[in-house]
């Protein structure tokens, strides 16, 4: 058994808002990951088996490495299909905010979000939400958005409605966020989880193989370009550091999904406590992070990268050059030598 977390009041009040709801939308962060898309797909799949009109949109496209998750297909992105996607949160009476703390995070569907009428749902594991919802549940100690959903759906007794497809876009999504269970995985309640997907029908291997496994011939260009001739080691600090500025990535004609796990690479390396990857993106730097042990990355983030996160798998973005945010970096290094050594 689960061990709840959930307080019953925002259940019942989930369970009222969508039994009221004609229109759904479902929206989750900029650049989707393996949990954005795995809870939006899933949830999608649920109400639509319930009678609900519903779509998933997304600020942009759903990365190739991606696309093996059930669903995507149908889902819509403001970058192709902006009018559109912008017409359906205006007819939304419900939407629901999926693994994204703050409205910032949906790009250019932030207007959209922010003005709209509808009523609206929060669902996250990040710090600090921001959004202004109906409803709102928010457990930044969870694994992933993936594990947390599959709560309300058990809690709201929508567990039959689950089935091998929605099973695995939240297995998806639990494996994605947690490096395939090998960071901020340690809560027993995720193998309770895992064991009852597999009931219905997932194949777990299939999926690890799809997620991590498959690369395309210019995915492997471009992490070998990155590793060989881009990674930075700090061996006085137990620190890595990965840059792809903009010509990198237009020399490998870049993708989003393209790097994706890249950041756990120099993990692998006994010395190395913590890495980050920044990325050049249109008019900031993106940055992720990874840790091992009790190094904070999500602290890094939030104090020098407008981020956050959690302990040990952080993200957030920079706004200036490439050289500022190395130098920015460099400086965080140093105060980050007290959680190293410590």
């Amino acid at each position: 058994m689960l061990t709840p977390i959930i307080k019953a009041d925002k259940i019942k009040k989930i369970d009222e808002l969508t039994r009221m709801a004609n229109n759904i939308v479902i929206t989750c962060h900029l650049a989707p990951d393996g949990d954005a898309l795995g809870s939006s797909t899933a949830l999608c799949q649920i109400l639509s088996e319930m009678g609900k009109k519903v779509h998933v949109v997304t600020p942009d496209q759903v990365p190739n490495s991606l696309t093996f998750i059930p669903g995507v297909k149908e889902v819509v992105a403001a970058t192709r299909h902006e009018e559109f996607a912008r017409l359906l949160f205006k007819e939304a009476d419900l939407i629901f905010c999926l693994d994204f703390n703050a409205p910032y995070r949906i790009d250019r569907l932030e207007g959209s979000l922010v003005n709209s009428k509808a009523h609206k749902i929060l669902i996250d594991h990040h710090l600090d939400p921001e959004i202004d919802a109906d409803v709102i549940i928010s457990h930044p100690e969870v694994s992933s958005t993936c594990m947390l959903l599959f709560r309300v759906i058990c809690q709201l007794g929508w567990l039959r409605l689950v089935d091998k497809d929605v099973a695995s876009c939240i297995y998806t999504g639990m494996m994605t966020d947690t490096g395939n269970f090998s960071y901020n995985s340690q809560d027993p309640d995720i193998y309770i989880v895992i064991a009852e997907l597999l009931k219905r029908g997932v194949d777990k291997d299939s999926l690890y193989k799809k997620a991590f496994n498959t690369k395309t011939i210019n995915q492997l260009k471009i992490n070998g370009y990155a590793i060989s001739e881009r990674t930075y080691f700090y061996p006085d600090h137990h620190a890595a550091l990965m840059v792809l500025d903009k010509e990198d990535l237009e020399k490998f004609n870049f993708q989003p999904g393209l790097t994706e796990g890249l950041v756990n690479v120099p993990l692998s390396v006994p010395e190395i406590h913590y890495v980050v990857y920044l990325r050049q993106a249109d008019g900031y730097v993106k940055v992720s992070t990874r840790s091992e042990g009790d190094v904070p990355v999500n602290e890094m983030c939030s104090k020098y990268f407008n981020g956050g996160g959690h302990k040990n798998a952080a993200g957030g973005e920079f706004n200036g050059t490439m050289e500022e945010a190395i130098a920015t970096f460099e400086k965080a290094m140093a105060d980050f030598d007290k959680y190293v050594f410590n």
